[in-house]
């Protein structure tokens, strides 16, 4: 069989068709939303509604003008789309330019709203978002100095750079839904073009058994990398959290069992080796897949930062300073509508020649198990302050434990993901939602196994949960790490 080829321009055109009338159908109604939403200028900043009002029936106006005559002036529905989402940008930020801090703080959530909207919706080629993200820039550097009364601090901390934030991973994330639906249409335009030659040479395709094999394999190939492209924004995930192996490096025994209930997980672990000590934490996020998703990337680059550069050292201080950050990227205050977002976290340090661990954790807490002199293993609870990383009503500065420690101590850090999981032993104990697998059932489990190699110790803890869980579905994160001393 001859090798199938799909030129890139029949890839675009294929592309073109099966996605133009759904851009249409976006831009009709990103012209109209914008509109409409003059109507809320009227009530937030009524002195400024004449030049709200025009800015949107320009933008509105000149897309509107492009959408029906680009047959005549030979344009695409991208470049349609491009000229919306750019007016829209550009306008609000002027609108951003005029307002008090209380406006502008309430307005960066419509700012956010249209770059999350266009990652969603919007399929282009990436110098559009590129273009889209210069101009922003560029526009509210100069609208800031033309117009705004605030300062340069006030304008980053209040929007500014959680604006900018979501603009460039709104620029990724249509990169690689754009490629993704290339793919896909390339893969299909090969499946349908196969057909077509192993119907027309149907009479010697008993020759070409192995020809067609080979194909076969090339196409599952082709499968394969499509839905491994699928997993892309989970892999950027784990790309910032650290491998299993590298807690074997630095601790003989140990294991890290890691289920994210969706592709990409609220729960993390960190682990940084600094001045002769181990940091490593174990998260559980607010909520869980792309939300969670975004608190892991906070928290993971917040402690890196400051432990790195030894802004703190102690664990409490760690999460003091981390809290701090949360509640000041987030603009988290006692208001009802406010963000709550934070995490419960367990934050070790160890000192391995000192046998000692120095600790702070906000709401989990975790376990170790040790050896008697009789030779008879006790578990142990370490409980964390009772608030989270993050809004709390009446926070308090979070508490520094220490621990002496013995050899062949067995440290377990976990999120309440494990314990919390609802099943069963059997399927008639499951048909009606099943219970908790509660953490009692997890000390047993570790007590009875804490002597076992961790890489069987993981084993046993994931078959327990698998079959416990059954036919039901994941209800959050799972995330257990184990350390031997």
């Amino acid at each position: 069989m001859k090798e199938i080829k799909i030129s890139e321009q029949e890839v675009k055109t294929a592309f073109s068709k099966s996605t133009e009338r759904f851009h249409v159908i976006t831009a009709w109604v990103g012209i109209a939303l914008n509109l409409v939403w003059f109507i809320s200028d009227l009530f937030v900043l009524p002195e400024k509604w004449i030049a709200f009002f025009t800015f949107r029936a320009a933008v509105s106006g000149i897309t509107l003008l492009l959408l029906v005559s680009k047959k005549f002036l030979k344009i695409d529905i991208y470049a349609c789309m491009f000229v919306l989402v750019l007016g829209i940008s550009i306008q609000n930020a002027y609108m951003w330019s005029v307002m008090d801090l209380e406006h502008f703080q309430k307005h960066a959530f419509a700012y956010m709203v249209l770059f999350i909207g266009v990652g969603m919706l919007v399929l282009w080629e990436i110098w559009y978002s590129i273009i889209i993200l210069v101009a922003t820039i560029i526009s509210n550097i100069i609208y800031y100095k033309l117009n705004s009364n605030l300062s340069v601090d006030e304008f980053v901390i209040n929007g500014g750079l959680l604006v900018l934030t979501v603009n460039i991973f709104s620029v990724f994330l249509i990169r690689t839904r754009y490629r993704l639906t290339l793919n896909e249409i390339k893969s299909r335009l090969e499946l349908a073009k196969s057909k077509e030659i192993i119907e027309a040479e149907n009479i010697i395709i008993s020759k070409q058994s192995e020809e067609i094999s080979e194909q076969k394999n090339i196409l599952e190939e082709k499968n394969k990398e499509i839905t491994d492209s699928i997993n892309y924004a989970s892999r950027i995930q784990q790309s910032l959290i650290p491998a299993e192996n590298k807690f074997t490096e630095v601790f003989k025994d140990s294991f890290v069992l890691f289920k994210p209930k969706d592709i990409v997980s609220g729960d993390f672990y960190w682990m940084q080796e600094k001045d002769d000590k181990i940091y490593y934490a174990t998260a559980d996020c607010t909520g869980h897949g792309v939300p969670g998703g975004f608190m892991t990337m906070l928290g993971l680059t917040f402690m890196e930062e400051i432990i790195t550069q030894k802004i703190a050292t102690s664990p409490n201080e760690v999460l003091n300073l981390t809290r701090e950050r949360i509640i000041n990227t987030l603009r988290q205050g006692s208001g009802a509508t406010e963000s709550k977002d934070g995490m419960d976290i367990v934050l070790c340090c160890l000192d391995r020649k000192k046998l000692k661990l120095s600790y702070a954790a906000a709401n989990n807490g975790f376990y170790i198990v040790r050896e008697n002199e009789n030779k008879t293993a006790e578990i142990v609870e370490y409980k964390g302050d009772k608030q989270p990383c993050g809004f709390f009503p009446d926070p308090k500065p979070f508490t520094l434990h220490e621990i002496d420690l013995k050899t062949g101590d067995c440290i377990y850090t976990l999120s309440d993901g494990y314990p919390d999981q609802f099943g069963g032993k059997d399927k008639e104990a499951r048909k009606t939602g099943g219970k908790k697998f509660r953490y009692k059932t997890l000390e047993n489990l570790l007590l009875q196994n804490y002597n076992k190699p961790f890489k069987e110790q993981k084993e046993i803890l994931d078959e327990a949960i698998v079959n416990w869980k059954g036919e039901l579905e994941q209800v959050d994160d799972i995330l257990i790490i184990g350390v031997k001393i």
